[in-house]
């Protein structure tokens, strides 16, 4: 009875893992605000960065990158194989409040970290409310000090 349970888990996994599609199972995203900029944080282990793609185009980024096997797929008998190999791409769809021009790339230990600051235009500030009465107000004391 335990094998037939051990058959539709292993059955369940390879269905999801088709679902998915190669690019979200491939680069998984983490993306959070760091005060004036996001920060996306994507996962490429076992990426050369040399084949690290980003292109900003209509609001739209794209990243590629490519992950190559050192084994031959047709002349080992595989155990199991699990890891993804070629390429693989992500789009992101970014706001109108962002700097385009400044966003910069970094790659360490696996970890493709993209830094995309907010734009100076979109970024909140405090506008000061002048009101007549209180101007007044503070010429009169500074007078009688």
């Amino acid at each position: 009875m335990a094998s037939n349970l051990d058959l539709f888990r292993d059955f369940d996994r390879v269905i999801n893992q088709a679902s998915r599609g190669q690019s979200a199972f491939g680069m998984p995203m983490d993306l959070h605000r760091e005060g004036d900029r996001f920060v996306a944080e994507i996962d490429l282990p076992g990426v050369d960065p040399s084949s690290i793609d980003i292109d900003v185009e209509d609001f739209t980024l794209t990243i590629r990158a490519e992950r190559k096997s050192a084994h031959n797929f047709d002349k080992n008998q595989w155990v199991t194989r699990e890891r993804s190999y070629g390429t693989f791409a992500r789009q992101l769809s970014l706001g109108r409040g962002l700097d385009l021009n400044r966003i910069e790339a970094d790659y360490a230990d696996g970890v493709l970290t993209l830094s995309i600051p907010v734009a100076e235009d979109s970024k909140p500030r405090k506008v000061q409310v002048r009101h007549a009465a209180a101007s007044e107000a503070v010429t009169v004391d500074e007078a009688t000090a």
